[in-house]
């Protein structure tokens, strides 16, 4: 069994191998249901006679808890250990799992899918957590390049393989692949990753630096548990109401109750934020204005892009008659368009500056959503759906490396680790609400999914909101960000390190191995 070690490992080690091998594994897992759930909407739909709201939950169910216990699932790997905190995440995910592939009912489904987003809140993380502590320095940026590019392959593979899976079999067996592929995690990890943590154990005392004019010795800083626990009820009040308002209307007492609870909640956990003494989420982070500008893109256009493409597989399927397969792959493309040029646009950003391609991506990510009006019963994919998927990757290949980059290296220094998880957090929960949301606002409600006609009318108006908004997206980015100072020459240790972390907030980005020294100047 590993055991403690100090950072270390080389890129090109068996030892370092595995340890990628296993946050791969990891992640993917996480990743595969992000993605492959939404194809399976339909077969779920029909087989429990859901409602829309009923689908809406299946997706934020998983959201939910994700995005309210993402920031306490880092930090309790920090305490507790990150190989202990991943691997309990990885066995909870692997039970939710099950739990979700033998569910009887929508509504057990959607509680198990619950737990499976409280699980994944442990085991994400860590999983960036424990490359950052386990290699070496110089090798940080090639093992986290790698773990964003073979989780970019999992994200191509996994509509594909859910699709066959659920057209060849049942839409049960998109959870159970995850039991085989969780059971390697944990044996691989218990073998083969070192355990770490932030400096000093927790509930004891820990030595202060020799120059420091502290005490001598000062205890390690609590969890943050009340703030966690808030803003996770405050994120489900919200939801709660805004998804029920599709079917009791928005004066019913319940979804008026839920959304003012939801709001009280949220102010609380400023408050509590703001007062306490280690909060899990220091505010003064958005006291930078390129990191706040960032993030308000970030929210604008990751709430466009989840509440469209949320409907997408839905659309294809039940009115253009597509199969669960069909489906799968008719995204394909965007993936591919991404992987082949995302680090070209990061290192266009790198020598521009971002301003310029998180106004111009925003721009075509709403025409590529706009072209899905194309789309209805009859046609093929060549002419209706392809155009809108090809534009849309060309879009989000524009906007995300310089977006995720500019979020990141605009904190402080000693914020970086928590800017990341920030950044991560915004991009999900602008999915939770814009799921929650947009189909109300477009008239997709009660069995409306069920209606070719009914559904199309819905998914037009859906996509052109989701245009509008990330539209606005891009002039929000036009007014608010700027060009940092140039940084130093390309081809500096500092570049290639930058350009190897970036990748898409929605999978979550990495924790930086170091600070990045010209936030300061943001």
């Amino acid at each position: 069994m590993a055991t403690s070690t100090t950072s270390g490992l080389r890129y090109t080690s068996r030892a370092g191998r595995w340890v990628l091998a296993t946050t791969v594994l990891g992640s993917g897992i996480a990743a595969l249901d992000a993605t492959v759930v939404g194809i399976a909407l339909p077969a779920i739909g029909r087989d429990f006679h859901a409602t829309v709201a009923s689908m809406q939950w299946v997706i934020d169910g998983y959201t939910l808890p994700l995005a309210g216990l993402l920031l306490l699932g880092g930090a309790l790997g920090d305490v507790h250990g990150r190989r202990k905190v991943f691997v309990v995440g990885t066995v909870w995910f692997a039970l939710a799992s099950l739990a979700c592939g033998l569910a009887p009912t929508a509504g057990f489904l959607i509680g198990a899918r619950a737990m499976q987003g409280a699980g994944a809140a442990l085991l994400t993380p860590g999983s960036l957590a424990i490359l950052q502590a386990s290699f070496a320095p110089q090798d940080r940026s090639k093992a986290i390049g790698a773990w964003s590019g073979l989780g970019g392959v999992a994200a191509a593979v996994g509509p594909f393989l859910g699709g066959w899976l659920i057209g060849a079999v049942s839409w049960r067996l998109v959870f159970f692949i995850n039991l085989p592929i969780a059971a390697a995690v944990v044996v691989i990890a218990a073998r083969h990753v070192p355990e770490s943590r932030a400096p000093g154990p927790r509930g004891r005392w820990r030595e202060a630096p020799p120059a420091a004019r502290a005490p001598r010795w000062r205890p390690r800083p609590p969890l943050d548990v009340g703030g966690a626990v808030t803003i996770s009820l405050a994120l489900a009040g919200l939801t709660y109401g805004l998804i029920e308002a599709s079917a009791d209307g928005w004066a019913a007492p319940a979804v008026l109750a839920s959304l003012l609870a939801g709001a009280a909640l949220l102010a609380a956990f400023s408050v509590i934020e703001t007062r306490g003494a280690d909060p899990m989420l220091p505010l003064s982070i958005f006291r930078t204005r390129q990191f706040s500008a960032a993030n308000a893109v970030t929210f604008v256009v990751y709430g466009a892009l989840s509440g469209a493409l949320f409907l997408v597989p839905v659309m294809l399927q039940e009115v253009s008659g597509y199969s669960a397969l069909e489906a799968g792959m008719a995204m394909l493309p965007l993936t591919a368009i991404m992987l082949a040029l995302s680090a070209r646009s990061a290192a266009l950003s790198a020598r521009i500056g971002p301003r310029l391609q998180m106004t111009a991506g925003p721009l075509v990510i709403g025409a590529g959503m706009a072209l899905f009006t194309r789309v209805h019963g009859g046609g093929d994919y060549v002419t209706q759906v392809l155009p809108a998927v090809v534009v849309l990757g060309f879009g989000l290949a524009v906007n995300v490396a310089p977006l995720t980059a500019t979020a990141l290296s605009a904190a402080p220094a000693e914020h970086s680790g928590i800017a990341s998880a920030v950044n991560n957090d915004v991009a999900r929960t602008a999915g939770l609400i814009a799921v929650a949301v947009l189909p109300t606002l477009a008239g997709i409600t009660g069995d409306a999914y069920l209606h070719p006609a009914a559904l199309t009318r819905g998914f037009h108006v859906a996509v052109l909101v989701g245009a509008a908004a990330a539209a606005a997206g891009g002039l929000l980015a036009a007014v608010t960000i700027r060009n940092p100072a140039r940084p130093p020459a390309a081809g500096t240790a500092r570049d290639e390190h930058d350009l190897g972390c970036l990748h898409c907030a929605l999978d979550a980005p990495p924790l930086r191995a170091n600070g990045m020294d010209d936030a300061a100047g943001a």
